[in-house]
């Protein structure tokens, strides 16, 4: 996983400081391999250097010194060409960048106008050349990950793009694209209806299609649905879904007990963990084979205790 250095802990901030985050050292930490990169080191600017900031047209914006306004754009935009190609080798599966930084900030970065007010409006130089290299990359700011929902959203899409690109390595046919469509229904259907749909679309012409096309547009499309945050009602409807494969299996006590957990979890009352703990108990008394090969059911390491706090 990319990195801006300073989360890390490396002094490297324009003043000589670091912006270490533990909450994402202590808890991604354990399952991914860092790629650290500070733009503005890289490009040779040193520390403690001249603060930076974003001037001009927030599209295509400027970076400059704050004292001296000598402008490092250009240099900044060549470099990320080059580092792009670096990090396509290693082959990334997700990058954290850092909140409003000149050159990493995603988005709501500030860019100053001729008459010195600034607007909330602009991305980072390296942060938009990256997102642009690496349209299926996720990524997400450091400042977004302290939101629990973002951080869900945020590790559940690293774990998906990563099956997806394992699944590329295979030389899959349209059968086997069937399959993991077929593994992935629930958790497309609890971040977007519209796009689970066209997702089945697609799916069903694949015999029709060359794999090629095929596969980029499926992947485009799929990781396009995760970025849409998944809402309480949705994983509402999809816990009474597989409720519905055990209607058969459990008593009426058993039932109440469920739709009581789902419903306060929809009304926010409880997190999503325990509504699925209990579906899951049901599952491993009663199994359904089509409910238990499902990734929502575990889509990331359960250690992460991510579906505790959402």
């Amino acid at each position: 996983m990319g990195i801006s250095s300073c989360l890390l802990g490396e002094q490297v901030r324009f003043d000589g400081g670091h912006k270490l985050d533990t909450l994402i050292t202590e808890s991604l930490g354990r399952y991914f391999e860092w790629v650290q990169v500070c733009p503005e080191m890289e490009i040779g600017l040193g520390t403690p250097r001249e603060s930076l900031r974003l001037i001009g047209d927030p599209a295509n914006p400027r970076m400059v010194g704050t004292k001296t306004g000598t402008d490092h754009t250009d240099i900044m935009v060549q470099w990320a060409e080059k580092k792009h190609v670096d990090l396509a080798r290693l082959d990334l599966h997700a990058y954290i960048l850092k909140k409003d930084s000149p050159s990493c900030g995603m988005e709501r970065v500030r860019v100053y106008g001729e008459s010195g007010m600034a607007q909330r409006t602009g991305r980072g130089i390296f942060a938009a050349q990256l997102l642009r290299r690496f349209p299926l990359l996720p990524v997400e700011e450091e400042g977004r990950l302290h939101d629990a929902g973002i951080r869900e959203n945020f590790v559940e899409r690293v774990f998906a793009y990563h099956r997806w690109k394992e699944f590329l390595t295979t030389g899959p046919r349209a059968k086997d694209l069937v399959a993991f469509h077929a593994r992935h229904k629930l958790t497309l259907s609890s971040h977007s209806d519209q796009m689970y749909r066209k997702l089945g679309q697609l799916v069903a012409g694949a015999g029709r299609r060359r794999m090629d096309g095929l596969l980029e547009e499926y992947g485009r499309l799929f990781m396009e649905a995760l970025r849409a945050r998944a809402t309480a009602a949705r994983h509402a409807n999809v816990l009474f879904h597989i409720m519905g494969f055990l209607k058969r299996a459990i008593d009426s006590g058993d039932k109440a007990e469920l739709v009581a957990s789902i419903e306060n979890y929809r009304m926010n009352l409880v997190p999503l963990v325990v509504p699925l703990t209990l579906l899951k108990h049901h599952l491993r008394r009663h199994p359904v084979p089509w409910v238990m090969d499902q990734v929502y059911l575990n889509p990331y390491p359960a250690e992460l205790m991510l579906r505790n706090h959402v």
